[in-house]
């Protein structure tokens, strides 16, 4: 049974999938109009000025850190929905799928920086500061992970669920899904710095993480993919035009590309990862997988604002 069907046996409350998104999109939406004629870039050099470079990375990390704790907890206590079926449609969590995600992806990332460094050393210099840098370790394997986490079990998990059962279909969720998980970059200062054309990036991101999600029928795969391209790139590199600044080990002086930036990895990682997963993972019926209806039994669906 595929990872949204498998709640179709459950006497679901549709109605309490509408809080947390909800909630979260006039978040995006409230962010998006304060910050609107801001420079965020700025803003967030003033604060690593005021309070230094861990602290801001705190404070911009650890809301959405805490926000897997709100959905974990809204899923468990409030839908009686198990943390399994929200993770996957298999038994049990198979951490195999997220490590060889993360490691995969990991790797990628850590070797086309290393790349990038030896072929154009001008254009990064050395920023690591052991005891800043340590700290920054700790707390990025604390919060990274978990912000990652958040927004995953947030799109791909319980508004993926939800609008699927809504929907009927996995095509509608999918879009959405993915479309909304790229507007809620857009008050980075990449935005600011590249335009909006850095937007086909999150957006094609999203619907990366939710193909392969849906492929896979769990989240497993998207998680290690996740974990790894925050956690990776905030050890390994910072900018002043990103929204990670970070005591990282280099940093980039260069001027973004919108060619090797943003169309490299939804036209060329991406698509090589999903290749890399339908092998070893033996991917079928992608067209059904992506597009198909569900088979939802409508009786066991509830709409009652009252339990929630």
């Amino acid at each position: 049974m595929s990872y949204i069907e498998q709640l179709k046996n459950t006497k679901y409350n549709l109605g309490s999938y509408i809080p947390i998104p909800l909630g979260f999109i006039l978040l995006m939406l409230a962010n998006f109009l304060m910050s609107d004629g801001v420079d965020t870039n700025e803003v967030i050099q003033q604060t690593i000025k005021m309070i230094g470079v861990n602290l801001t990375f705190v404070m911009l990390v650890g809301p959405l850190a805490f926000g897997l704790l709100i959905v974990l907890f809204w899923v468990k206590f409030i839908q009686g929905q198990s943390l399994t079926s929200l993770t996957t449609s298999r038994e049990k969590i198979d951490w195999k799928r997220f490590f060889f995600s993360f490691f995969l992806w990991g790797s990628i990332t850590t070797l086309m920086i290393l790349a990038l460094y030896f072929i154009q050393p001008e254009n990064f210099v050395w920023n690591f500061k052991a005891e800043k840098f340590f700290i920054f370790l700790v707390l990025a394997i604390v919060l990274i992970p978990m912000q990652t986490s958040f927004e995953e079990y947030l799109f791909r998990g319980h508004m993926m669920q939800g609008i699927g059962l809504a929907t009927n279909s996995r095509l509608i969720p999918l879009i959405v899904t993915s479309v909304l998980f790229g507007l809620m970059h857009i008050a980075n200062p990449e935005v600011d710095k590249i335009g909006y054309i850095i937007m086909i990036y999150y957006i094609g991101t999203g619907f990366f993480l939710g193909i392969i999600t849906l492929m896979d029928e769990g989240l497993e795969l998207a998680l290690g993919f996740h974990a790894a391209n925050n956690l990776v790139g905030a050890l390994l590199l910072t900018a002043d035009w990103t929204a990670f600044q970070t005591n990282s080990i280099l940093k980039d002086l260069s001027e973004p590309t919108t060619g090797f930036d943003v169309l490299t990895p939804v036209f060329v990682l991406f698509p090589i990862l999903l290749f890399i997963f339908s092998k070893v993972y033996k991917w079928e019926n992608w067209k059904e997988k992506l597009t198909g209806k569900l088979t939802v039994d409508n009786k066991e669906i509830e709409f009652n604002d009252t339990t929630l």
